[in-house]
């Protein structure tokens, strides 16, 4: 699932670390759901779009296996 959250973390001048913290996770944890190697949890998806005041839609971009 594609997502938003670098683009949006830089834009907040926001390291990933912060945002790590602020989620209460790993810095590494963040760098594998911007890479695209993990989706978060419900919760962590949440807490997420709260921290960079976006909704879940608007941060994280599902497909449905299309090619649109």
């Amino acid at each position: 699932m594609d997502n938003r959250i670098k683009e949006l973390r830089k834009f907040k001048k926001l390291s990933q670390e912060d945002l790590a913290k602020a989620c209460e996770v790993s810095r590494q944890t963040i760098n594998a759901i911007e890479n695209n190697k993990y989706d978060p949890s419900l919760t962590l998806a949440f807490q997420l779009a709260e921290n960079l005041e976006v909704s879940v839609n608007e941060l994280f971009l599902y497909q449905n296996g299309r090619n649109s």
